[in-house]
Order: structure tokens, then sequence, then C-alpha cells
């Protein structure tokens, strides 16, 4: 296995090196008397992700304040700005930025770069301080108001004020005082009762307001004016001019060239379309001229509202109370006026108004550190305003059709006890006593404690191993596909009811869901899939990960399956798939080599949930269920309702259920930002571990040719977030498999200890570092939406510091050889007792579904169990014994059994369990040894 090669990436930027067009303009010229210098071949800092300008941004702010400051104090020594380059280098990339994002303009940048070429530093200082504190959120200090003009009055009374402000995208081809006049007219429409602020982004060309979405995530809604042209004038990088084409590629109506202007309408559209495929939580809006009454008939679908240009108030409080829609919070707004009211308590829950609490002489200390409002905030009442999770009616039921919204569902539920209490109300709503469920083995323990007590028959898929790093990959398509053939063969597809899959993995391996299920309905067509999205909950709020989410990728295949090119398509495939005369089938061979396509009448019945607390902000247990069932309402409902009253507390925890409101609130408003944001850490602290020159010689990252098996990748870049969007778009579009960058896995061979040994000891006793996730050799570290650059460095900081103890310690020896680990044990197979039956015709077609409930009610008899210690077991299996499992064995983490009740013990799983070094194993008890089901005499 290769880690990063930290010369295998040529240092990339978000907007390409040479000067802006604008630049080359007679009247404003951006470093004109150095734009003549020899360029060398590197000009851009490495920015990390291109997409992410909001760091890019901010240090070429902060960078121009340092370097500027600087030559300003040297008392105007020109050659201290014609030795540095990289103040020119960050006013061509603030040239282009700031089109994409509301502030100060292009313009703010010329009159910069004219100050300094004509060697006034202290009033170009001035600017750029002025810009910095903006982006800081904070006033320009020491500056008296009266040396102010009225326009920068104006600006720093707007930046003070406290409401809430976001931005809006203006797709129009219009001059530059144009755009000065629409800010002013939004100046005018500003009202102090207003309850949010917005400022206008205003772009010439379609390929602009594409890179202004890919971009600025402070963009909520687009307007869209009529006439606009297609392409950019603007100087991009390479990666980023990929990017967009990879953005209209994504729509129907992508041309090959250029439109004419009569085909303005076309033109509209298509931008609509692409930019709602990149951020479906845009609001669109049409300001048109001619005809907008047969526009708005013709256009409802893509746009929320249809305006005339002179309807410009009307687009304000239309733009106002949208976000307000995305604002508002039910059940937390009703908590907090539950709060405040005056109340009697006389039912359960002394704690309610604070009752046992305040006052009291020996637990005072918990309102001290929890506060009054926790306290106030508590009831078991479920009348009113605060509404019942069990039969909600009001604010529960807003806040759960709010958060099915925001996450593309067509339903979804709270559930207040995590999301291993999700996954089972999930199965026992949908599976059946001896109906068979296909499962990755390598799932979380819920799927396993679900299944058996469902009565389900579980048939086991296995993940490709990643045996030098001890632990699963993922479930490869072609195995789902040949099993469900196989039970095709055999007759018993019927019995076949859902597939369950974790997207993604806890080590970050992501499916292509949409892949996956249009192949599997091909074989059977009313397949349910239930997809554990634990740690993926973030994904949807990001142009590129959303599109490998289950929601989005269920609403992809119903959208093919009504397409007329689709249905052709498929009746063509049935040709080659079935024999035109016998209708047999062709070969498992011609299924498995063919992309499968499903009939048009399959139905879509896809099922997410999700650890909302894992990845996004909640309270620890706080997670959804997302539906996307077309046959809920007939036939699915009932089953579910009663699934979720048996697994929900009568008296759920109402502020997990509010930090749930708040959760989706918070990611409608800011998702893109915080997920690019995570991103981006994730992809500094990689390159950062890679590139050291002491890091890289102790650890090493984990990139997706380690992770990732050559015949599931069809791109070529290791780390393919590092090394731009396009790359980025790319694989998440055409490999089978990814990597979830926020996740990054180091190994630690280098170092002479095991991972638990350097999670426990090194990083948390030491330095107070948390991380989940250890292998033998390597620890799993996760960025997440809080994550800030002072984390990052200081977990770079700790980790040279710990490099340079191992590089001097004894134990340290340079060409230290791996641990050989034994392989990671597959599936052995369920004892014959509870294994399907051999078919007599046929044994070779040995089905592999086990029925779990039987097994585990037979290991709970203390009767019919003995304990067995490891050396005496493998003493068994040696001799030829077939000892059976009576429970679940589960390192933890990752949380998925070794064992499972009913399944034979093997050689490999000893081995495997011998090496491993998880202190928290569930079902195992290494006192008394394994619990084996005694032989049936």
């Amino acid at each position: 296995m290769t880690g990063i090669d930290a010369d295998d990436h040529s240092e990339r930027t978000l907007f390409a090196p040479g000067p802006s067009t604008a630049a080359r303009s007679p009247r404003r010229r951006l470093g004109s008397k150095f734009e003549s210098r020899p360029q060398k071949a590197k000009l851009e800092r490495d920015p990390g992700m291109p997409a992410s300008t909001w760091r890019l941004r901010s240090d070429a702010w902060e960078y121009l304040k340092f370097a500027v400051k600087r030559l300003a104090l040297s008392g105007g020594d020109f050659s201290f700005i014609a030795a540095d380059g990289e103040v020119w280098r960050s006013l061509r990339a603030l040239k282009t930025i700031e089109l994409y994002w509301a502030g100060f303009g292009q313009r703010y940048v010329d009159e910069i770069a004219d100050l300094l070429t004509t060697g006034e530093f202290d009033k170009a200082h001035d600017l750029i301080t002025r810009a910095v504190h903006r982006l800081r959120g904070t006033t320009v200090p020491d500056v008296k108001e009266e040396i102010l003009t009225e326009d920068e009055l104006a600006e720093q009374r707007d930046r003070q004020d406290p409401r809430p402000r976001f931005e809006v995208l203006i797709v129009d081809e219009t001059t530059e005082s144009g755009r000065e006049e629409l800010q002013a007219d939004l100046l005018k429409l500003r009202s102090p009762s207003d309850l949010f602020i917005y400022d206008y982004v205003i772009v010439p060309t379609a390929d602009d307001a594409v890179v202004a979405a890919l971009t600025n995530p402070n963009l909520l809604a687009c307007v869209i004016r009529p006439g606009f042209t297609d392409r950019t004038r603007q100087v991009l990088s390479r990666d980023l001019r990929a990017a967009v084409a990879m953005a209209h590629e994504g729509t129907m109506s992508s041309p090959t060239t250029p439109m004419s202007p009569l085909n303005s309408v076309r033109r509209v559209l298509r931008l609509a379309d692409t930019l709602a495929g990149l951020r479906p939580e845009l609001d669109l809006y049409l300001m048109a001229g001619a005809h907008i009454e047969s526009l708005a008939g013709a256009l409802t679908h893509r746009f929320r509202r249809v305006f005339r240009r002179e309807d410009q108030f009307e687009l304000h409080l239309s733009l106002l109370r949208r976000v307000g829609h995305l604002y508002d919070t039910p059940f937390f707004a009703a908590i907090q006026e539950h709060a405040r009211r005056p109340a009697g308590v006389f039912h359960a829950l002394p704690v309610s108004r604070g009752g046992s609490v305040v006052g009291s002489k020996w637990i005072s200390d918990f309102v001290d550190f929890y506060g009054l409002n926790l306290l106030l905030a508590e009831t078991s009442a479920t009348s009113g305003e605060l509404d019942s999770l069990l039969a909600p009616v009001r604010t529960l039921k807003k806040a759960q059709s709010l958060a099915a919204r925001a996450f593309g569902a067509k339903r979804t539920y709270f559930v207040t006890n995590g999301t291993s209490t999700a996954n089972k109300i999930v199965h026992q709503a949908i599976v059946s006593p001896d109906e068979v469920v296909l499962v990755d083995r390598n799932c979380h323990k819920s799927h396993h404690h679900a299944l058996m007590l469902t009565g389900a028959r579980t048939a086991y898929l296995e993940a490709y191993p990643l045996n030098n790093v001890a632990f699963y990959g993922a479930v490869p398509l072609s195995r789902i596909k040949q099993l469900l053939l196989d039970y095709r063969a055999a007759g018993r597809l019927h019995e076949v009811r859902m597939i369950t899959l974790t997207n993604c993995t806890f080590d970050g391996i992501v499916y292509d869901p949409l892949k996956v299920m249009s192949e599997c309905l091909a074989i059977k067509p009313d397949l349910v899939f239930l997809w554990d999205e634990a740690w993926f909950a973030f994904a949807r709020f990001h142009p590129v990960t959303r599109k490998r989410t289950a929601m989005v990728a269920a609403e992809r295949l119903e959208e093919t399956l009504r397409s007329n090119a689709h249905e052709a398509a498929y009746r063509r495939q049935q040709k080659r798939l079935f024999d035109p005369e016998t209708g047999e089938p062709a070969p498992d061979e011609v299924w498995l080599s063919e992309t499968l396509l499903p009939p048009p009448s399959a139905r879509i019945r896809v099922y997410a949930t999700q650890s909302t607390h894992k990845t996004l902000t909640a309270l620890r247990q706080g997670s959804m269920i997302h539906v996307y069932d077309q046959d809920f309402s007939s036939g699915a409902e009932d089953a579910f309702h009663e699934a979720y009253m048996t697994h929900t507390s009568t008296s759920p925890n109402y502020q997990i259920l509010a930090s749930l409101d708040l959760g989706r609130r918070q990611v409608e408003m800011e998702g893109f930002a915080l997920v690019q944001k995570q991103l981006d850490l994730a992809t500094s602290l990689s390159s950062a571990v890679a590139r050291h020159p002491l890091l890289k010689k102790t650890f090493r990252v984990l990139t997706a040719k380690d992770l990732i098996p050559a015949e599931y990748r069809k791109t070529a870049r290791s780390m393919p977030l590092r090394d731009g969007l396009a790359t980025f778009w790319e694989a998440w579009t055409k490999d089978e498999f990814v990597v979830d960058p926020s996740r990054i896995t180091i190994e630690i061979s280098g170092t002479g200890v095991d991972g638990d040994t350097f999670k426990h000891e090194h990083l948390m006793d030491r330095y107070g570092i948390q991380v989940n996730k250890t292998s033998r050799n390597t620890v799993l570290f996760m960025t997440n939406i809080g994550t800030s650059r002072s984390a990052v460095a200081y977990l770079i900081e700790v980790l040279v510091k710990l490099a340079g103890k191992f590089h001097d310690s004894h134990s340290y020896i340079e060409d230290r050889p791996e641990v050989a680990m034994p392989p990671l044990p597959d599936f052995s197979a369920f004892a014959p007792e509870y294994a399907a039956e051999v078919p007599a015709a046929d044994p070779s077609r040995q089905l592999p579904d086990g029925d779990l409930r039987n097994a585990y009610y037979a290991g709970l008899r203390r009767s019919s169990i003995e304990h067995v210690l490891p050396h005496e077991l493998r003493r068994r299996v040696e001799a030829g014994g077939k000892p059976v499992s009576a429970g679940f064995v589960t390192p933890y983490p990752p949380g998925f059994p070794v064992l499972v009740p009913g399944q034979i013990i093997t050689a490999e799983v000893l081995d495997f369990m011998s090496a491993l070094d998880t202190r928290e194993i569930h079902g195992y008890d290494p006192r008394l040894g394994y619990r084996v089901i005694l032989p049936k005499e």
C-alpha cells in the first residue's frame, strides 16, 4: 500500500494565476507596474480544496493586511512590494473572488491595486483593514466617524446590524453602474422590522452563476433575469472550468454550442436546472418582462415565483418570507414558550420547572452547571403546543415535515435514542418472519439485533477485506447481484424482502446508492432498501457528496424511471437478458457484465437512518429516519407506526427533539458553508501529515488506493478532493466506491505501538485528543462541522511531538517491519440446524441465509450452552469440531459482530480475535471464554 506522495500534487488555486481581463483595461490595471515581470511556473499557494473560497478569501485579505502594513512602516520603500509577488497574487485572486461574494466587489480591489501602484500604502492599508474586519464581523478600531465618508459610515452601520444576514444571487448582464443602482435600490427596501438582511451578488453570465453556487455558501436564493450570456469572462483555473462544465452536463438541456439570443428562455431553463441540481436548497425566482403570464405557467416547477422587473418590493418580501420559513423551528419555539409560561406542575417529572432542584441544599450545582432554562423546559406534558412524539399533530409534526424538506425525503421521523433504535424500527416495519434480508455482515450490531427480533432469515454479504489494516471495506455490487441471481435460480427470490447496507462505513467507504438500487431492482423490482447513513447526514449539504446519499438517489431513480429514454433502453436490454423464444434468462455472466436497468414499473422504496448527532448539530442520541417509499401510504404506514411505537419511549427527551429541530435549521441556512469548511480542513490535515518531513517518516495517510481495490475505481487520483473540485466530482460520479474525505485514516506502524495504546495513552490521556476508532495499526481522525482551524493545527502539533518522541526512543526502528495481521475472517456459515435447507436437486446452490432468532434464544438457555476458553475452543476446532456461537461477539468500536448466534466458530475467527487489541468486546468474557451452544444429543 502507498500513502500520499507529497510530490504528486502540483499546487493549485481556485483562480488562474494570470492577470484578470479587467487588469488589461487602460483605466484600471491590477498591479500594472508588475504585470510585465516574468512569472514563475507556480505562482499560487495550495489553498486546499479549490471550492473553499472561504479560506482563500480570508487568507488573501489577511496576508494583504500584514504585507501592506509592513510596506507602510518601511517608509514607502517600493522595493518591498516589488519583491513580494504574493501581494499581487493575492490581489489577482481577490479580483475574481469578490465577483462571487457580496461585499467589496472588483472595483474595491482595483482601488487598492491603484493605491499600491502609486505608493499610497497608508490609504491602501485602511481599505484592506476595513475588508479584514468586515470578514471577521468586527468594526475597525480607533477610527473616528468624522473622518469616514458617508458611504463608509453607511457600511459600518450596516455591518453592525445584528440581524442574520444572507446573500442573493442575481444573474443579469448589467453594467457596473447598473449593479450599483441595484444595490442602492436594495438599501431603500430594507426596513427595521425585517427579521433578516440580505445582500446581492450580481453576475453577468451562466458560468459565473454556477461558479457562485459552487463557491459561495452564503447564497440562499437566486434571481434570474433573461438576457444573460453563457460564458464567463473571468480568468478561472482549469479545475474550476472543468467543474462548471460538469455542472452543465448534469442537466438534460446542456448544449454543445452557445445558444443564440433568441433562445433566452432555453438558456434560463438550462441554468435553473443546473442550479437546482447543484444547490437544491436555493430558491429560484425569475424576473421577466414581456409575456410573464405565459412564462409563469410554463416554469412553475422550476421557479418559486415569477416577477416583473418593477415588482422589486414583492421580490423583497418573498425573499424574506421564504428565509423565514427556513429559519422556523416550531418545536424549539414551543419549548421556549413553555419555559417562559408560568405553570403549576401536577404530573410526573419532579425536575420540571426546577421544582426538585431549586432550593435544594445538596444538588444546587445541578442548576449551576446546566442552567435554569434546561429545567424550565423539562416537562412530561404532551398537550398544547409541545405535542406528542408518538402522535404528533402540531409543532413536532411540522418540525418533522421541515426536516423531510431539508433532507429530500417524503417523510422524516425523529428518534431520541439513537440510530440503533432507528434501525430496529425500520426492520420491524418492513420485514416479517422468514423473509430474507441481505445485509452487510460488518454492519452495526443494531441491524443484527433487529434481524433477530423480526425473525427474518439473514443472508450475510461479505465486504472486501483490508487485511493490512484490519478492517473491512464495502460490499461490491457484483456480489449483491450474484446472490440475488442465486436466489432466483433456487426459486426463492420472492422471499428476499430487503437489502441493508452501511453508507458510509465507519472508515469512510461510500457506495453509489443509485447504481446499487438500479441494478438490484432490475433483478427484483420490489426490493426495499435500508441505507444506514449514521455517519453521512452531512453529505446532503454539499453539491458533490449529496449525489451519494440515499434520498437523492431515490429521487433521481424515480425521475429516471418516468423517462421515455429509460423505457426504450430497458426494452433493448431485455432482449439481451432473456431468450426471445423461451423467455429463459441469459447466463449469470451476462447479467453480471451488464449495467442492469430496472423496469419502469419498479417501486422506489428507500429508507435512510441517520445519526444527526454524529455529524450535524444535535444532542447525543438525536437521530432521524428518512423515508422515500412510493408504497408507504398504501401498505407500510401502519406497520411503520406500530414499529415506531414499539421502540420509542413514551417519555422522549424534549431537549433532544428541540436540538434536532435546530440542527435542521442550521444545515438549511449554512450547511454548505459548514460542510465545505469541514472537508477543506480534512484535506489540510492529510496534506500536512503527508508533507511534513518528520510526520511522513512516522505516519502514513491511507488514500483511496489503499482503501479501495483498483477494480472498483475508474479514476486514478489517490485523494481526489486534494486535486481539485473537478477531480473530486469525477471520482464521486464514476467510481463504484469512494472515500469520505472528512475521514483521515493514518497508519501508525512506524510508532511501534498498537492503535489502542496510541489512542488512550498518547492522544487522549496526554493531550486530550479524542478519537473514536482504531485498528491494530491505524487511527481514524474525523473532522466535522464543528472542527476549527485551530483544532487541526493543535492535532498537527501533537502529532509532530509524538513523532519526535517515537523517532528518538529506542523502540523506534526506521525500517520496522509491518505487524503481520491474521486475515479478516469471512462469515463461516450457520450451523446446519439454523441454516437454509440444502437443495436436493443441486447441493451447490446452498444459500447462505440462516435463522438468527432461534439460535439467539437457544444461546440464552443455560441448559443448552457452555463457556469454553479460547485455548480449549481452538483444540476442538483443530480436532475437526464445529462449535456453534451462542451469541453475538462484537468488538467495539467498530461495533459489528465477529460472531453471531448460530454461526460456526472457525480457526480464522479465533486467530483474528486473538490478535485484537480492542479493550471492549461485547458478548465475550475473558474469564469464562466464549458461549457455545451444546450439540443436541
